[in-house]
């Protein structure tokens, strides 16, 4: 390591975790102005009163002050702000099938790369599944609804429509058609747009680092074309009548199949994961895809078409067929089969049905996939070890598919009671409202179990922890902390358990009610009330969509809650599923690594990388890349986490992205300088280097990263000057923060997960990882017996969930 010269600074780079975080909150400046940036990725610095840069307050580290200059780098624009961001939240169950392809376990030898390979297929099977579903169920409510039973002549719905308008077939029919051209388009632009990258990424060099599968070029341009394709053919199926009704005339039926035959051509080519065939085989796949599916419209199976119609619709092939040719999806408005979608119950199940079956094929594929995986993770402590043994992917696929089939039941039930008028829905959805009325019931007996229960009596069983008594230097603040420390460490052991198991609940249940219904072709009458319920949980979801975005759209200051659902999605590149909303990661985390180099130029600077909650993860990747860069120093590179949910969320949930091999070898790359700021309040935080937190004979002891990448016992903890324990890498601060200075801002009360730079240990935290300083702890003597964990009293700091 370079020693520090009387010119040394110190450039510290911080990155927000919270959507809506302000540059004044992230750099505790009175105000911020802009130094780089594209207006997306913005880079800011404190500002004078003539709003020119400052660089910051100085860093007390050497026994002098060094220079310290203060950035922050702002990306919460890339996942909240205005009303096309908001409708990111219908998008989720997408979302949610794209993690789970992230969270399959590592794939070794052979056999474990067949088989994370066929679960990668079936992840693609059922994600273009959930695109069919949703257009389908956006179909039921534009053509049958709308179209169909609403605009009919006489109909009691609308009146304000005149019925010379009601009785033009094209105008009903173009009514219906066109909502779902322009969503098809809408989701096929969105598949394709990316953020623009203005650094260049730095490429894998040595050993695996954390982050290094993240990277751009995993969007796939088939893949993109397979879900416009299959949701034009899913509406061309269910005008003409659903898979299992064939058309009366000979036209229609040679449309039908041919519909059909793109539904499971692209079923297949998504399986196989075809990507990356170019230019040429995209315009060809939409150019048969326009061809088939005009057809629909000149051999319309609409009631009154006559050669006025055939006219159009020949018409409209040839339009279709040129815009395809030049790759402008706008055509494929105009190709959609319309008419009375008497087919609509039937698609819907078909849809239903076969995503079920893909769903449970995944779980059971995943089992030998896991336990050929878990070679890599059997002798970790098993609160590293991946969630459910790393079978975590299969409820949040289950997930997937019961948020896609209940928004889309939500929005047709929201539509039929904001219309007013006695519609019919299909009756494929009453058993969706019973089994969302259930899993009603089930999120609330969990969360009386849990909260309720298990939190007061986790409370009154520990008492006040021995570690909290060490921490806290009066008796009420002592109190404060043990009640919040009981529902953060409660809450990060069990909240996924409670999950899991209302997702199993209400899988067993859609079980049961396929089963009661093709089994016994009846329901049985109890399940009445659960109907009931489900229509009231399903119209307040759609109820609650629709606000969210309408206030998002005017104020977007207030759609915090939204933008932080979308930095929790919106972090993995696009793999199972396009119609995401882009990846953020593959914008900051190179453009961090790019200003971090430039600091680092200067040959007297140091770079201390400072991120908080889900900036502690794009800052954890961002100085793996710097580790990778050849012309880096990267002795003068530090990295600080606080607040991080790395370890008992990202490193369970991603074993393959964020596995402890290589996390281990990162902190050995930076020898020590990853400090890591916690509080055992915070419900999202936790440690990130240490494990196996426990107090003995009045310290602090635990395992976790040696300075040479390996793992192990690790010296007691030492109290600093600031009231924290240094655990290792690890820095476990008092909440309430203690007495400080008068000359930093204080802030009263349990912070829980927010307000870490108050906290004065932030900077010695700093002064650690730009190398300046390191924690008064020396190894153990030879002779000092260490502890055997089963012989001391059990607590875990860092309790996982």
């Amino acid at each position: 390591m370079p020693i520090p010269g009387p010119e040394t600074r110190i450039v510290e780079l911080r990155v927000p975790g919270l959507t809506g975080t302000s540059g004044e909150a992230l750099l505790d400046a009175v105000s911020t102005v802009e130094v780089a940036g594209d207006g997306v990725g913005r880079v800011i610095r404190p500002s004078d009163r003539l709003r020119r840069p400052a660089p910051g307050p100085v860093l007390q580290a050497l026994g002098r002050s060094v220079p310290r200059t203060l950035e922050g780098y702002l990306w919460s624009r890339m996942t909240s702000g205005g009303a096309a961001k908001a409708s990111w939240a219908l998008l989720f169950p997408f979302s949610l099938a794209n993690v789970a392809h992230w969270m399959l376990p590592p794939a070794h030898g052979r056999a474990g790369r067949t088989l994370t390979g066929s679960c990668r297929g079936l992840l693609r099977v059922a994600a273009l599944l959930l695109t069919m579903l949703l257009v389908s169920q956006l179909a039921v409510i534009a053509l049958d609804l709308f179209a169909t039973q609403c605009l009919t002549p006489q109909a009691r719905c609308l009146t304000a429509i005149p019925d010379r308008f009601r009785e033009v077939t094209p105008l009903r029919q173009a009514a219906g058609v066109l909502p779902m051209g322009v969503l098809i388009f809408v989701l096929y632009r969105l598949s394709g747009t990316n953020w623009t990258v203005t650094s260049k990424d730095i490429p894998p060099r040595g050993e695996r680092l954390p982050g290094d599968l993240l990277r751009g070029g995993s969007d796939s341009p088939v893949l993109r074309c397979l879900h416009a394709v299959a949701s034009l053919a899913s509406v061309a199926v269910m005008s003409l009548g659903g898979p299992f009704r064939a058309p009366d005339r000979l036209p229609e039926l040679i449309t039908w199949i041919c519909a059909l035959a793109l539904i499971l051509a692209a079923l297949v080519t998504a399986a196989a994961g075809v990507r990356d065939l170019g230019q040429a085989a995209r315009r060809g796949v939409i150019s048969f895809a326009a061809l088939v599916l005009v057809a629909v419209c000149a051999f319309g199976p609409a009631a009154g078409s006559n050669v006025t119609v055939q006219a159009i619709g020949a018409t409209l092939l040839a339009v279709s067929v040129l815009f395809a040719l030049l790759l402008v999806p706008t055509a494929l408005v105009a190709v959609c089969a319309f008419g009375p979608a008497a087919g609509s119950n039937v698609t819907v199940q078909a849809i239903g049905a076969t995503l079920l079956a893909v769903s449970v094929l995944f779980a059971l594929l995943l089992v030998p996939t896991a336990l050929v995986a878990r070679q890599s993770w059997r002798d970790l402590p098993k609160r590293l070890r991946p969630w459910l043994g790393g079978w975590a992917a299969a409820p949040v696929l289950a997930l997937a598919v019961l948020l896609g089939s209940g928004f889309g039941a939500g929005l047709a039930i929201g539509a039929r009671q904001a219309i007013g008028a006695d519609l019919r829905l299909p009756d494929s959805y009453r058993p969706i409202t019973m089994l969302w009325g259930a899993g009603l019931l089930l999120a609330g007996l969990a969360a009386l179990v849990g909260f309720a229960i298990g939190v007061p009596l986790r409370r009154r069983v520990r008492g006040v922890p021995e570690v909290v008594r060490v921490l806290q230097d009066n008796e009420n603040d002592q109190r404060l902390a043990a009640r919040a420390w009981a529902r953060s460490s409660w809450e990060r052991r069990h909240l996924h358990h409670l999950v899991v198991a209302v997702v199993l609940g209400m899988s067993a249940c859609a079980a049961a009610l396929l089963v009661a219904r093709f089994g016994f072709h009846t329901l049985p009458g109890w399940l009445g009330p659960l109907s009931g319920i489900g229509l009231f949980a399903l119209g307040g979801m759609a109820a609650g969509l629709l606000r969210v975005i309408y206030t998002a759209a005017k104020r977007p200051g207030r759609s915090r809650h939204l933008g932080a659902l979308a930095d929790l999605v919106c972090f993995w590149p696009r793999a199972a599923h396009p119609a995401v909303p882009p990846c953020y990661a593959l914008k900051v985390v190179p453009e961090l690594a790019a200003r971090a180099k430039e600091h680092l130029a200067e040959p007297n600077t140091r770079v201390v990388l400072a991120g908080h909650d889900m900036g502690s993860l794009l800052t954890v990747v961002a100085a793996a890349r710097l580790v990778h860069s050849p012309d880096v120093d990267r002795a003068r590179v530090g990295l600080l986490s606080a607040g991080s949910p790395l370890q008992w969320g990202y490193q369970r949930a991603f074993p393959a992205v964020l596995s402890p091999k290589s996390l281990a070898a990162l902190y050995g790359a930076l020898d020590g300088r990853w400090r890591g700021l916690a509080r055992g309040t915070d419900i999202f935080g936790g440690g990130v280097t240490t494990w196996r937190q426990q107090p003995f004979d009045g310290k602090l002891i635990g395992d976790g990263y040696q300075p040479d990448g390996t793992t192990g016992p690790l010296p007691a903890a030492v109290a600093g000057p600031t009231g924290a324990l240094v655990l290792g890498g690890d820095h476990w601060l008092p909440d309430p923060v203690r007495g400080t200075p008068g000359t930093r801002r204080w802030a009263a009360g349990v912070l829980g997960h927010g307000d870490y730079e108050v906290d004065p240990e932030w900077d010695r935290a700093v002064a650690m990882a730009a190398g300046l300083e390191r924690p008064d702890t020396a190894a153990r003597p030879s002779g000092e017996q260490v502890p055997l964990f089963a012989d001391v009293p059990r607590f875990n700091l860092n309790s996982s969930r």
